[in-house]
């Protein structure tokens, strides 16, 4: 496919490295999510807790899986989008091949559907 539609080498270039720099971040926050769990149970470990303090530690631990589910994804798309650029796919749909504006790649690099295919993606979920 060809990038007729106003996406330059360059503008692949940087979103490249802003792929590479998204990817980074999502996968730090992870560790750090990871890490703060895991020192809360080495502090606490199995000790007498209130069911309050328990009832706050599930929540919070679902809080966490919802966010470590949310990134694994986003790290799916943001290698995706990575693998498309190394295709010469970059900004086109996965879905159904329809370009993908270069506003929305501008907003959101990892972008792999058209805006009406990612919120039907979404609602499936």
């Amino acid at each position: 496919m060809s990038q007729d539609d106003g996406l330059s080498a360059d503008f692949i270039a940087k979103q490249r490295a802003r792929l590479e720099q998204l990817q980074q971040d999502v996968l730090g926050n992870e560790e750090n999510t990871v890490a703060t769990e895991r020192q809360y149970q080495e502090e606490h470990g199995f000790e007498a807790e209130e069911s309050e303090d328990e009832a706050q530690r599930r929540e919070q631990y679902v809080a966490n899986q919802a966010l470590r589910d949310a990134n694994d994804q986003r790290i799916k798309d943001i290698r995706r989008a990575l693998q498309k650029i190394d295709e010469g796919t970059y900004g086109f749909s996965d879905a159904s091949g329809a370009p993908i504006p270069k506003a929305r790649l501008e907003v959101m690099p990892e972008a792999i559907f058209t805006v009406a295919e990612q919120e039907k993606r979404e609602a499936q979920r």
